[in-house]
């Protein structure tokens, strides 16, 4: 999370994850290296960056002063897997955390205090990894919600088996009128926010796959205007471009982290 960007109290924009939960909330990179990973994201989004709280290694990437995605460069040091992992907002991360491990999930990280909030680092039954915060979001949600990624996908081995367990972790389709609304279309798990479409569930992800990007992940996609475009950009940047079509393109960052553009205008 962007933990600098705490709504002031009393602001008409000032939202916590106790009236806005199980949706997206955030997106954070881990990667190695700061400065070509902020240098490559500058030339693909013309992202900026800004520090963080969190010492040296962690950055804030804003788009016209919205703050949108965190960057941490701790692969090395902690261990971990170069990759972009989406931060689901919860009313209580101990809470959500107990539910991930009586449903024999893994609980990574956490819940840790950053204040306004705390967040845990968690992977699903088949490894797909993905993390909670409770807290304050930062001002302007509907505006990040505009800014930041269009969506995320989880590629996973069974969509609907893993509805039903991010379901039951994150409170989607409750009683509760501010819960995420779930449909299922064309074989699809669909989530929508607010009546906005914030993550999709697909089947068709091998656990045993030796390929990491064939294996259940989370995908995060942003939204350009022209990915063709786009692609060329990743490219000549040191990137690579593993698929690409009229409507969107599977991209790897110099470090290795996978991402998708999608385009503004598709469905």
């Amino acid at each position: 999370m962007d933990h600098d960007s705490k709504p002031i109290p009393g602001k008409p924009d000032a939202v916590s994850t106790h009236s806005v939960f199980g949706a997206p909330c955030w997106v954070s990179l881990t990667s190695r290296d700061v400065e070509t990973t902020e240098a490559f994201y500058e030339a693909v989004f013309g992202w900026k960056w800004r520090s963080a709280r969190l010492g040296d290694r962690f950055r804030i990437a804003t788009a016209n002063d919205v703050p949108v995605a965190g960057l941490a460069a701790v692969a090395s040091m902690w261990q971990v897997a170069v990759a972009w992992t989406p931060y689901f907002a919860v009313p209580d991360a101990d809470v959500a955390a107990g539910r991930v491990r009586e449903r024999g999930a893994t609980v990574a990280v956490g819940p840790l205090s950053f204040p306004p909030g705390r967040a845990a680092l968690l992977a699903d039954r088949d490894g797909a990894t993905f993390g909670i915060w409770e807290g304050d979001l930062m001002g302007g949600w509907e505006t990040w919600r505009r800014s930041a990624p269009a969506f995320v996908r989880l590629h996973t081995r069974d969509a609907f088996e893993a509805a039903i367990f991010y379901g039951e972790i994150l409170d989607w389709a409750s009683a509760d009128p501010q819960s995420c609304e779930v449909r299922y279309e064309g074989g699809e798990v669909v989530l929508l926010s607010g009546g906005h479409v914030v993550a999709r569930i697909q089947s068709g992800a091998l656990e045993a796959a030796p390929d990491p990007t064939v294996r259940p992940h989370w995908q995060v996609h942003f939204a350009v205007a022209d990915i063709r475009s786009c692609a060329r950009v990743v490219a000549a940047h040191g990137g690579g471009v593993l698929r690409q079509t009229d409507h969107e393109a599977v991209l790897r960052d110099p470090d290795g982290a996978q991402f998708t553009v999608t385009s503004r205008e598709a469905p």
